[in-house]
């Protein structure tokens, strides 16, 4: 009994304990950090809570407010800015407007440091507190506070720019450690008018509130949606023309008669066909989401994005990946047979004999292995392509082709009469495996095209590139009219119906192409060719009076007396589509735009962004595109990939402490940090102090939509008064 009894005691003690522990909440947790010489603060709020914004209110709820014990020679810059716009709603209870932030909320303030300390250039420890309350619908939590400290950067200008004797905090008997004054406008200053969170509710505000200088970033998604849906139809399409290649062709009888034969149990047979298309699926499947998730959770998203960043724009993969198309099209052709080592497949078939599922997993592996020859190019082609999305967009890409591919296995186990209406095999399965083979020179180009943009080697540009296509798909269509003949083609008599309409579609095809070569833009194909900008000669810009793709003899659309040494930074290897110009380098656009008072577009664009030349060449084209861009906005073009390397005084350190020493990767973190987003192309309509005036915009081919999209912003700009242009 006293067993008994000292037992329920613990367990009481224990019960008591946690709940004490669980009576005290605290919905809000904080994340502090720096960057350079502003002070970066998010909070993290759980559950239904929400914590008041930064006020001030009189006589109101207790704001979030931030104070700092400024070391000799460090001022605040301004306020503390709310870079997470607040709801705000009427307060029936405390007879005002008041705004409060539910899930999150970033905070910026900005130090001003004396030339003495920035000339030191050492890191400034800074301490501060925050105290804030949380509420829910029911109740509210006391007030609480929390102590941190950020190290700051003197930046290498600071020593020039400091105003330290104009600062507020050093000006009379202003106390230095005194709560930092919430800036009254709410938007941040100067570059830092661009930091958002990802978020549709996170916009930043802007001087004109719910007037068109504000920007949301509603309907993103639904672009980007479509991006990532025509790539999965893509790799659905490429999983059913992998069932047509030899290696693969032949097993579809084979592998469902071994199912229907095993068993007297049809619906054993069909559970066991079944099992064996999910094995395909999964053994496509999971090694690609193995290595994405334990990259993913050992280095974090952003190691994740690097490595698929490396692979779709670096030169050591594209080249790689361009020799393995070679090959793979070698192969194709004949020359040789690929295979996976025959230890490895005998060993697989052996287990698969063994019946039950084990047994059918193996077999679905023998498949898989043995159908590498075929399928390994066609794969490659759909996960180098998906790399240039999200980081899991891999892992759908890969379930819809092993879906599509395995689909067949079950479809006949279920229905095994349809059988007797699939063809022979043949001759006819080796011609597809050589259609296949010229594709793949054609797509292997690609890659090498990607590198070349990337690191302006200038060995592929859109003329070459369009000739060897032309060159490529003729004799894809003397072959298909048996003009031409391999080693393992069969003898042909005649040239059937089918041979001859494919070859008419091929040749058809090259006509089209032939015209690319002298300028014509050939819009159905800008996502897979150079840009226009890479052309030597353009006969269709130079007959109509206009110019070529680099821009050679365009009439200026930039006041080049107003640009500091005369042309845009990183001009000489850098082009705009369709004659446009404008900057690659977002200071010095930044300045020209606040110069010459016009709004900007921000474009983010890269090099082997498939998108963005679609964009370019289906959009941009238009007339009233290019005249709403040339006359009315500062177009400021960031290339993420491009891997020019800047002098090391142009370096910039990551608030995670990576160095970004490339063009590409400086624009790319530039993106990331600011706007939250990392996808390509995204559009930005910005005002002179880097607020954005609209809605951004992604991938859309819709002409009308873009110039909506334009003349909106022009709009937004006008109604914002000139003093806060």
């Amino acid at each position: 009994m006293k067993f008994r009894n000292l037992i329920a005691s613990l367990l009481l003690g224990i019960f008591g304990t946690a709940t004490a522990a669980a009576q005290v909440e605290n919905p809000v947790s904080w994340k502090f950090s720096a960057s350079g010489q502003q002070a970066e603060i998010t909070a993290t709020i759980s559950g239904e809570w929400h914590m008041y914004d930064i006020g001030p209110y009189d006589g109101g709820p207790n704001a979030t407010t931030f104070t700092f014990e400024l070391p000799e020679g460090v001022t605040l810059d301004g306020g503390i800015v709310q870079v997470t716009r607040p709801t705000r709603v009427q307060d029936e209870i405390f007879g005002m407007e008041i705004g409060y932030f539910a899930k999150s909320a970033r905070f910026v303030q900005k130090f001003n440091v004396s030339p003495q300390l920035a000339a030191a250039g050492k890191p400034i420890a800074i301490k501060g507190n925050v105290e804030w309350q949380a509420c829910d619908d029911q109740s509210c939590l006391p007030p609480t506070d929390e102590d941190f400290t950020v190290t700051i950067v003197p930046t290498a200008t600071a020593a020039e720019t400091a105003p330290v004797a104009d600062s507020p905090a050093t000006t009379g008997n202003a106390d230095p450690n005194a709560p930092a004054t919430p800036d009254p406008t709410g938007r941040m200053v100067n570059d830092d008018a661009m930091a958002v969170t990802p978020d549709s509710s996170a916009a930043v505000t802007t001087a004109a509130p719910a007037a068109p200088g504000e920007a949301s970033f509603e309907g993103l998604q639904q672009n980007e949606n479509k991006s990532f849906w025509s790539i999965i139809i893509e790799a659905i399409l490429w999983g059913f023309a992998a069932l047509l290649t030899p290696c693969v062709f032949p097993m579809v009888p084979m592998t469902v008669s071994f199912f229907m034969k095993g068993s007297d149990n049809k619906a054993k047979g069909r559970m066991m066909a079944s099992f064996y298309g999910i094995s395909i699926v999964a053994l496509y499947t999971l090694p690609i989401a193995a290595i994405i998730l334990i990259t993913y959770f050992v280095g974090g998203d952003s190691v994740t994005a690097d490595i698929f960043n490396w692979l779709a724009t670096h030169w050591l993969p594209n080249v790689l990946f361009f020799l393995i198309f070679m090959i793979f099209a070698a192969s194709f052709f004949g020359a040789f047979e690929i295979t996976m080592p025959s230890k490895l497949v005998n060993k697989s078939d052996s287990k698969a004999d063994k019946g039950g599922l084990v047994g059918v997993f193996f077999m679905a592996l023998t498949l898989v292995l043995v159908s590498f020859s075929c399928t390994g190019p066609i794969v490659g082609t759909v996960l180098v392509k998906s790399t240039q999305g999200a980081i899991w967009e891999p892992i759908f890409t890969m379930l819809a082709f092993s879906a599509a591919f395995a689909l067949p296995f079950t479809i006949f186990a279920f229905f095994p009469s349809l059988l007797r209406n699939l063809p022979k095999s043949g001759g006819w399965l080796n011609s597809v495996k050589v259609v296949l083979g010229f594709i793949e020179l054609a797509l292997g180009l690609k890659f090498l095209s990607v590198a070349d943009q990337t690191y302006h080697w200038g060995l592929l540009d859109r003329e070459v590139y369009i000739a060897l296509w032309v060159v490529i798909f003729t004799l894809l269509g003397f072959y298909l009219l048996g003009k031409i003949k391999f080693a393992h083609d069969s003898d042909t008599k005649y040239v059937s119906v089918k041979r001859l309409f494919l070859s008419i579609v091929t040749f058809a095809f090259v006509v089209y192409l032939i015209p690319g070569m002298f300028g014509a833009p050939l819009k159905a194909l800008s996502g897979y060719l150079p840009p226009l900008s890479t052309m030597d000669f353009n006969l269709s810009a130079s007959s109509a009076g206009g110019v070529s793709g680099s821009g050679v003899g365009a009439v200026s659309s930039l006041d080049r007396s107003k640009i500091e040494g005369g042309a845009p930074k990183y001009s000489d290897f850098l082009h705009l589509p369709h004659g446009l110009e404008g900057f690659f380098d977002y200071e010095q656009g930044m300045e020209y735009a606040k110069t010459v008072g016009k709004p900007v577009f921000l474009d983010f664009t890269g090099h082997g962004c498939v998108n963005c030349r679609e964009m370019e060449a289906n959009v941009w084209s238009d007339a009233t595109v290019q005249k709403l861009l040339r006359d009315n906005y500062v177009i400021i073009a960031l290339y993420v990939d491009d891997k020019k390397q800047l002098p090391e005084e142009e370096w910039v350190t990551t608030p995670d402490g990576k160095v970004r020493k490339t063009l590409g990767k400086i624009n790319a973190s530039f993106q990331i940090e600011r706007f939250g987003i990392n996808a390509q192309p995204y559009y930005v309509l910005l005002d002179n102090e880097g607020r954005p005036l609209v809605t951004p915009r992604s991938y859309d081919l819709n002409v009308n939509g873009f110039i909506n999209f334009l003349e909106s912003g022009l709009k937004a700009y006008e109604a914002l008064p000139r003093s806060v242009r």
